[in-house]
């Protein structure tokens, strides 16, 4: 069952914007608050993506706009193994579009209400591979500030790629983030310090923590640490330093000390970096190159043969979705006699912030730039080839000088 396709395959070529009409739209497979997740294929390439739309008029009620066009100023400068790599970004008038890599194993928040049983083995890999995901985002000063299962995706053979930058920051040399953000259960001690002033700010090491969070969470399905969304700032300090979470019998003794050391509420104590990960004797038989080319089967590989998502996506797409994507062309066209009819001033500023929003998107083409880099590339080999040419012509420059 899809959504529903523009009729024609439009011809595209290096000089026109990828837009709507440049990809096939085959199916809803999630949703967040103010955006939806569908797959997508690109018409001329025949390449599979998912194609995250957030409707533009929600975004400024809830004053979204700047987190969104955060992540696609961020995004569009990271491309790694194990992140969901960002492709393209264009809009009309009621979406913003953001395509992205296409991963259909399901994110770990499903296989875990799935009651998937991750080993401690595959929990491992997860942990040194999401570890490598991290120190590349440090060396472009970004945290993440999000990392749980939710915002974790596999691909079909079961490695993971972290998603969903809505909340990162990006901080200078030397310098810390000061402004709250996260999912309360997995946010850490220091961040909670500064709803309280104690803490001037924090730093990369909050990513460390909530890694630790996860992993626990993985093997064990529930976290060390009971709080909810509502639990007070206050509280949650409290549940810290008086709760101490209880680490199996069955999980091996370099399993439970990694863990230790995640899960520290010193932040100078806790690992917080690449490098420090990798010195662990428990981390010496997984070779960093040997994960980055995901040599390593996991443990754990998700059913190829079904979409691993909540099938009702598309039910509501198709049945309870008042402005559904495929409908799009004929409600655009519709639409444009009957805009500009309210004059109140509250439509006068809600239409300025939307104008905003239309002049400040970031449309971006990762396929283009990509060509643009091989062609420069290409160009500089030609030209360092030209330079050794003439130097294997045995010419001596110096004699042209003494005359």
């Amino acid at each position: 069952m899809g959504l529903g396709q523009s009729s024609k395959a439009p011809v595209t070529d290096d000089t026109d914007e990828v837009n709507f009409d440049h990809f096939q739209i085959l199916r809803a497979i999630g949703k967040g608050s103010f955006g939806k997740v569908c797959i997508v294929q690109k018409k001329d390439t025949k390449k599979m993506y998912a194609m995250k739309y957030m409707n533009k008029l929600k975004c400024v009620e809830r004053n979204e706009v700047r987190n969104v066009l955060k992540e696609l100023q961020i995004m569009q400068n990271l491309e790694h193994p194990f992140l969901v790599n960002f492709w393209y970004s264009f809009q009309d008038e009621e979406d913003m579009f953001m395509v992205v890599d296409l991963l259909l194993g399901g994110d770990l928040r499903y296989h875990l209400q799935q009651n998937v049983h991750f080993s401690e083995s595959t929990v491992k890999l997860y942990i040194c591979e999401l570890a490598l995901a991290l120190g590349y985002l440090r060396t472009k000063r970004i945290i993440h500030r999000d990392i749980k299962p939710d915002n974790i995706l596999l691909d079909e053979n079961g490695h993971v790629h972290l998603t969903d930058f809505n909340i990162a920051a990006i901080v200078k040399e030397d310098l810390k983030a000061t402004s709250i953000a996260g999912t309360k259960p997995y946010m850490a001690p220091e961040l909670f310090q500064t709803f309280e002033g104690i803490h001037p700010g924090y730093s990369f090491a909050v990513d460390w923590w909530s890694l630790g969070i996860t992993a626990y969470e993985l093997l064990r399905g529930q976290r060390p640490y009971v709080m909810r969304s509502s639990t007070p700032a206050n509280e949650i300090l409290q549940t810290f330093h008086k709760v101490h979470p209880s680490y199996p019998a069955a999980w091996s003794l370099e399993m439970k000390s990694l863990l230790r050391k995640l899960l520290c509420i010193d932040v100078k104590q806790r690992i917080s970096c690449l490098a420090e990960l990798q010195d662990l004797d428990y981390m010496s038989d997984l070779n960093v190159d040997t994960v980055l080319s995901k040599q390593i089967p996991p443990g754990f590989i998700p059913n190829r043969r079904r979409l691993n998502c909540d099938p009702t996506f598309e039910l509501e797409e198709m049945i309870l979705e008042s402005k559904p994507l495929h409908k799009k062309k004929k409600r655009l066209a519709r639409k444009t006699k009957d805009q500009g009819s309210d004059g109140s001033p509250q439509n006068g500023q809600l239409q300025q912030r939307l104008d905003n929003v239309q002049r400040d998107f970031i449309v971006f083409n990762r396929e283009k730039s990509k060509k643009v880099v091989e062609s420069s590339e290409l160009s500089m080999k030609e030209k360092n080839k030209a330079i050794e040419d003439g130097q294997n012509n045995n010419v001596e420059p110096a004699a042209y000088l003494s005359g």
